[in-house]
């Protein structure tokens, strides 16, 4: 039955601190596809998709009862490979975009362990549609010999990328499709020739480059700058070496949305594609090991979470009306400074981490599940709103994907999760480091937790999932990381 919900009035829980609303950005300029339009489209047919992979017979691995591939005795192998997606002038303009500030990569880890191979792949994207992972995974298991239920495939969430969509759309997506196939082939081409022995270590790091973006306005809750409320500044480091001790792959784990130069157009009047925050952050880093170590940005809890400045930015008058105003040009060096300053940090905790042993008996496994939930249609996300009917729309699986390496433990769903629920996955992972992360086999629309459904905030009108999703995914999370244990 459908229920009507009314933001929590009691002064006690209002922050208190709050900042700028921010007006809606996320719907896409004209003549652009909005990517929440996108990913609510491509959700039904990401979730078949990872169900059918999750199914999927396991060529490489010993396969236990509960689904998960496992090698605890065999000697750890990794080999990390990257290639820049090429965007020719022809073309552009593509998604409303028109130059390239910056070039998208994909990036591409082999992890080997006895007869276990595993590929984790980051894609610099907003999102990616099922029809596009399906034809990274046959180039991976082509190239890698990695089969489709081993190969991990994510995106780092840039805002600043043109969407993936069916290629049927049109040629042009047809071409766009090729050439982040092309890049990916590349990139687990490198990875393959670069696999050796290996050994990892993790460390944690703090920055304060993200911000809460749930603000109470005068219409009820919306976006903005909400700085006293949870933001989980945590930077999750983990670092594999070659038995020398010289690194060669670092994985970085924050929870931010890579939205520095969203929808800001140029005093030129160009829409330029740019890897933003996460790009920046990586860039940083690889420059510090001349090119050597290969960067991959895992993008965490990031449903509440944007950069603290933005080049399209809102300000707010005493009466909490706000006007918004574009940086242009401006704005790289927002990006450049927190890039650095994340990238700084991440490089920080790198040099911390000693690794040491030859990697024989790291145990590396994968674990896939899922969970059902109950389905809501999505509200209006045009303006905030003080009251809304959330009206009933079936039920959706949301897949589960754990990564075992060691020590650690990458934990990774489909949608935008909030930060009280990573928090929560964290509070009662038995693993001594536990990474959480949105944005996985595509990506798909917010899952908030049950005090931004008490708010009405953006996450909660934005959400394809009812009240009470994130806190049974969490626990179902919770189960698999106590049974991996086991």
């Amino acid at each position: 039955m459908a229920s009507e919900q009314t933001p929590e009035q009691s002064p006690a829980q209002e922050p208190v601190r709050e900042s700028a609303p921010e007006p809606v950005r996320e719907s896409g300029r004209s003549g652009r596809l909005g990517r929440r339009l996108f990913l609510g489209g491509s959700l039904a047919a990401a979730a078949a998709t990872a169900a059918a992979v999750t199914g999927a017979p396991e060529a490489q691995a010993a396969t236990t009862a509960d689904g998960a591939t496992t090698a605890d005795s065999a000697t750890l192998k990794v080999g990390a490979g990257r290639a820049a997606i090429a965007i020719p002038a022809s073309l552009l303009p593509l998604d409303g975009f028109t130059t390239v500030h910056d070039d998208l990569y994909v990036r591409i880890l082999l992890l080997e362990s006895g007869s276990t191979r595993i590929a984790l792949v980051v894609l610099d994207l907003t999102s990616i549609s099922a029809e596009a992972i399906a034809d990274i995974r046959t180039a991976v298991t082509e190239a890698a010999g990695v089969s489709a239920a081993n190969t991990v495939v994510t995106c780092t969430h840039t805002f600043s990328a043109p969407h993936v969509m069916a290629t049927t759309g049109s040629t042009q997506e047809t071409a766009w499709v090729a050439q982040i196939v092309a890049a990916a082939t590349t990139a687990v081409t490198a990875a393959v020739k670069n696999l050796q022995a290996a050994r990892v270590g993790y460390g944690t790091g703090k920055s304060d480059v993200n911000v809460n973006r749930n603000v109470r306005t005068a219409d009820g809750w919306w976006l903005g700058t909400g700085e006293s409320l949870p933001s989980d500044k945590s930077v999750g480091i983990t670092r594999f070496d070659d038995l020398s001790g010289n690194p060669i792959a670092v994985l970085v784990n924050y929870n931010v949305q890579s939205s520095v130069m969203m929808e800001s157009v140029m005093a030129s009047g160009d829409l330029p594609i740019t890897a933003d925050l996460a790009g920046a952050t990586i860039q940083h880093l690889e420059k510090q090991y001349d090119g050597d170590v290969v960067g991959f940005w895992l993008v965490g809890t990031c449903g509440d979470q944007s950069p603290a400045f933005r080049s399209l930015r809102t300000t707010i008058d005493k009466d909490k009306k706000y006007a918004t105003v574009d940086a242009q040009d401006a704005g790289w060096l927002l990006l450049t400074v927190q890039g650095e300053r994340l990238g700084t940090e991440a490089v920080r905790v790198v040099e911390t981490i000693k690794t040491s042993g030859n990697g024989e008996g790291t145990a590396l496994k994968l674990v896939t599940d899922s969970v059902t939930a109950d389905a809501v249609a999505q509200g209006d996300t045009s303006a905030p709103t003080t009251s809304h009917t959330f009206t009933p729309d079936g039920t959706a699986t949301v897949p589960i994907w754990i990564l075992q390496v060691g020590e650690g433990v990458f934990v990774g769903v489909e949608p935008e999760l909030s930060t009280d629920t990573g928090l929560a996955i964290k509070r009662h992972s038995p693993f001594k480091h536990t990474a959480v992360l949105s944005m996985i086999e595509g990506g798909s629309k917010n899952m908030s937790d049950s005090w931004n459904y008490a708010h009405l905030t953006y996450e909660a009108l934005d959400s394809s999932y009812a009240q009470g999703s994130a806190e049974k995914t969490a626990a179902k999370i919770g189960q698999l990381l106590d049974a991996i244990t086991k």
